[in-house]
C-alpha cells in the first residue's frame, strides 16, 4: 500500500466515505510537517467533532505549507493536504480502543498512536513509524 513515508491525520471529517479528503491549515507534530505528495496517510475522524477514529487510508495528492504569521514567536507548522482515499476501515480504532495503551516505553504501535493523538487531544497531522503503519494497515 505504502508509496512513501506514512502519516496519520486526526481531523474533522464531514463525509466519511468521500473519495477525496481536503484538510486545510492543519497543525503538524512529530514530523507531520514533512508530509508530501505520494505519502500514505491514515485518516482518523476526530472524536472532538463527533467522529469515531480511523475511517480511511489514502495517498497524499497535494500539499501546501501555510506561511507563519509575522510577529508570533512560537507557532506550530501548518499544512493543507488533499488525500485520495484508497481504503475504508473495516473495524473501529479510536480513543476508546487506544486509551488503555499507556506504557509509553513499551514500543507498541498502539501506544505510539495513543501518545501522538490522544495525550494532547488537538487535531493534527503526525508522522508515524513503520510499525504503526503496518499495524494500521491491518484495519483495511
Amino acid at each position: 500500500m505504502s508509496t512513501g513515508v506514512a502519516f496519520a491525520i486526526k481531523a474533522e471529517v464531514r463525509d466519511l466515505r468521500a473519495k477525496t479528503f481536503m484538510f486545510s491549515a492543519q497543525k503538524t507534530m512529530y514530523g507531520g510537517k514533512h508530509i508530501a505528495k505520494g505519502d500514505t496517510v491514515f485518516v482518523f475522524a476526530s472524536e472532538n467533532e463527533g467522529g469515531q477514529g480511523l475511517i480511511a487510508c489514502g495517498v497524499v495528492t497535494s500539499t501546501e505549507a501555510i506561511a507563519k504569521k509575522s510577529g508570533v514567536l512560537r507557532q506550530t507548522p501548518r499544512v493543507s493536504i488533499a488525500v485520495k482515499r484508497t481504503g475504508l476501515a473495516k473495524q473501529p480504532l479510536g480513543r476508546s480502543e487506544l486509551k488503555r495503551f499507556t506504557d509509553w516505553t513499551s514500543g507498541r504501535p498502539e501506544v505510539e498512536l495513543n501518545f501522538k493523538f490522544y495525550r494532547q487531544a488537538t487535531n493534527k497531522i503526525v508522522g508515524i513509524s513503520d510499525e504503526a503503519a503496518a499495524f494500521l494497515e491491518r484495519f483495511f
